[in-house]
């Protein structure tokens, strides 16, 4: 079994839309899941959204053997003294390939463009009580730097 990650490639897209569509979807019922699927997760039509990160920052793809099974989408995003922060804004792994190395290929491949970019860092987004998620970013030494909080007035699905 020959794990991989590679930039994503335009006929790649399609496939990766998929894989994002999954990701919405397991996680809009966790705990915060469904204001984050209005808030942060990627807008329909989601090829387009893609599309946008492919051209304007890295749009990466975990594979075993041929097979993608994972993605990961980085952005870059200006500070307000000049400097530039790698923004991670998707990784997710099929579950069936979750384990053996797909999401720290991913990890590694979003390290070596941030820093290549000249990033001071990298930040992403676990959602409250999503333990494994938190586990596998403090293994790559991503921690907690701050904690949204949200009072719901309505009854989201």
């Amino acid at each position: 079994m020959d794990i991989s990650a590679r930039r994503a490639t335009d006929t790649d897209v399609v496939d990766v839309a998929k894989l994002c569509a999954s990701a919405i979807e397991e996680l809009r019922p966790h705990r915060g899941g469904a204001v984050w699927a209005l808030r942060e997760a990627r807008r329909e039509p989601l090829q387009m959204s893609l599309q946008a990160t492919m051209d304007e920052g890295l749009l990466a793809v975990a594979c075993i053997d041929e097979a993608i099974v994972g993605y990961a989408g980085v952005d870059l995003l200006p500070l307000h003294d000049g400097t530039v922060l790698g923004r991670l804004n998707d990784i997710y792994v099929m579950p069936d390939a979750r384990g053996v190395g797909c999401g720290e290929a991913l990890i590694k491949l979003v390290e070596s463009w941030c820093l290549e970019q000249g990033c001071i860092g990298i930040d992403s987004l676990a959602l409250p009580g999503d333990r494994a998620t938190k586990n596998f970013f403090e293994t790559f030494g991503l921690v907690a730097r701050a904690i949204r909080v949200h009072r719901s007035f309505t009854k989201l699905a």
